[in-house]
């Protein structure tokens, strides 16, 4: 695609796309913490339900897609790089988690479920951080998409919309319980998802001449490194902590089940 044939409407188009999706990730997050004075199962499904998007988005989409791009590079041996990077991505996220501030860090006193808030922030917080990361990359490549193809437009932003609610709930779920505030937990999970135009932006504007399949394959897969930590280091053993280990388990399996769904509506 030469960028100098793109006109302003199709650059707006695919904007837009980028934002609804990013918006649906704070979508997620305001159904999540409307609900009021969840108890232990409640917050132990909807942790493991966190854990099963994160998990599965991971193994389905991110490090398969990362592997292609590296092998679309013609890298010599793509899956021992694919991952390398997957391996950096979680000793990259594990290393933030070491140095991540002592007051936010799981020291106070008890919350109501047996799970200390600050605790529950550590969680919220580094699973924003993981998502915005993932969110970041895939809002450029949503925009680039709906550029090459603005037919695609529509479809392709109601598929990714319904992809990243569930996002949502990874981040606005601990959050509300680490503050007791449910519109800093939705602004928290708007934050992240904004990750997604913000990354269609830059992506279009600086990064676009550097972000050739191998770079991006190399990012995917870090990208699956560090949310596959998030989720085994925090939103399931959070969620086993509530008393409710059978709970946590099925909310993790539907949540894998409702990202396979979300993936089957994705064009091509």
């Amino acid at each position: 695609m030469d960028v100098g044939t793109v006109t302003p409407s199709a650059v707006a188009i695919a904007l837009g796309i980028s934002l609804l999706a990013g918006l649906a990730t704070g979508f997620g997050g305001l159904v999540v913490v409307l609900r009021r004075s969840p108890g232990p199962a409640f917050l132990s499904g909807t942790l493991g339900f966190s854990a099963g998007v994160m998990v599965y988005i991971s193994f389905v989409e991110l490090l398969p897609e990362g592997l292609n791009g590296l092998e679309e590079a013609g890298n010599a041996n793509p899956d021992l790089w694919g991952a390398v990077a997957f391996f950096a991505g979680i000793a990259l996220i594990a290393l933030i988690d070491r140095f991540v501030p002592e007051d936010i860090n799981p020291h106070e006193e008890p919350h109501a479920s047996g799970i200390t808030r600050a605790r529950m922030r550590n969680v919220g917080v580094l699973s924003a951080v993981a998502i915005a990361i993932h969110n970041f990359p895939e809002g450029f490549a949503t925009f680039a998409v709906a550029l090459a193809d603005p037919a695609l437009a529509l479809p392709l932003a109601v598929a990714i919309a319904i992809h990243n609610v569930p996002e949502g709930v990874a981040i606005a779920v601990p959050l509300r319980e680490a503050t007791g505030s449910k519109w800093k937990a939705a602004g928290w999970a708007t934050l992240s998802g904004l990750a997604e135009p913000l990354g269609a932006v830059i992506g279009f504007a600086l990064l676009r001449p550097f972000l050739g399949p191998e770079t991006l394959g190399y990012t995917f897969a870090a990208i699956a490194g560090v949310m596959v930590f998030v989720s085994l280091d925090k939103l399931l053993p959070t969620a086993i902590e509530t008393g409710r280990h059978h709970t946590a388990i099925y909310g993790m399996v539907v949540g894998m089940a409702v990202m396979a769904a979300s993936l089957l509506l994705l064009p091509g």
